[in-house]
């Protein structure tokens, strides 16, 4: 039955791009079968220009270009967009880490379980690190994980601890004037972020702004105050005791 609905559904959203259809019939060859019952019409493409989400076309931009200069031996990413890490383990091998592991085969990518607010591994340990556009959302509950009000603070500090001394770790998070929204992200200050990883040193702010739409390389912290949700992209390095 929900196929039937599903079908009588796509015959009546194709009536909208028949004076489409029969333009292109008249000029179709016979290469495939031409039926209206074949049609799968999309809606709102026809635009002048791409569209695309900020944050998540941008920051994963950035820590690549990030460690196509850093070049590390291998790289471990913590529960970023799972195309950061199939992409960038084309040319760099990449352990990938999420409270929700993915079932992805890739050569030069490993994929394996993990509470971000206990890791397992030793302190002192990774050289190449990255959490983007994740922190935000630990401890709500969104993905399956414990309500906790102070688990991205946990995890900021695990990542701080399993970065090795020297080691670089890369952080993208909401930014903006400081807002929980519950139970789908946090949204944080400049100050807050930098302030829960005392042991880094900051590299470099990146600021994806909302208001310009654009990303602002080496961006004037004081930009950040000015976003409701901007994108906060933080390059550190652990400091060397």
């Amino acid at each position: 039955m929900t196929r039937i609905f599903r079908l009588f559904g796509n015959i009546v959203r194709s009536l909208f791009i028949l004076p489409d259809w029969f333009r292109f019939r008249r000029g179709s060859d016979s290469r495939f079968p031409l039926r209206l019952i074949d049609c799968l019409p999309r809606f709102g493409d026809k635009t002048a220009a791409t569209d695309f989400d900020l944050h998540y076309i941008y920051h994963p931009a950035w820590a690549a270009r990030i460690l196509a200069t850093t070049r590390p031996a291998g790289h471990v990413d913590f529960s970023s967009t799972l195309s950061f890490s199939t992409i960038v383990s084309a040319f760099l091998p990449v352990r990938f880490y999420d409270f929700r592991p993915a079932a992805i085969e890739l050569s030069g990518l490993k994929s394996a379980q993990a509470d971000l607010t206990k890791l397992s591994f030793a302190s002192d340990s990774l050289p190449s690190v990255s959490c983007l556009h994740t922190i935000e959302h630990i401890g709500l509950g969104r993905y399956g994980d414990p309500l906790d009000p102070q688990g991205d603070l946990k995890a900021l500090l695990e990542l701080q601890r399993v970065t090795a001394p020297g080691g670089d770790l890369l952080i993208a998070v909401p930014i903006g004037h400081p807002r929980l929204r519950f139970n789908a992200h946090r949204i944080y200050s400049y100050d807050q972020l930098i302030s829960a990883l005392p042991e880094m040193t900051l590299q470099e702010f990146s600021l994806i702004s909302e208001q310009e739409r654009r990303l602002i390389p080496q961006a004037d912290p004081r930009l950040a105050d000015r976003e409701s949700y901007g994108c906060g992209c933080f390059w550190f390095k652990k400091k060397i005791v």
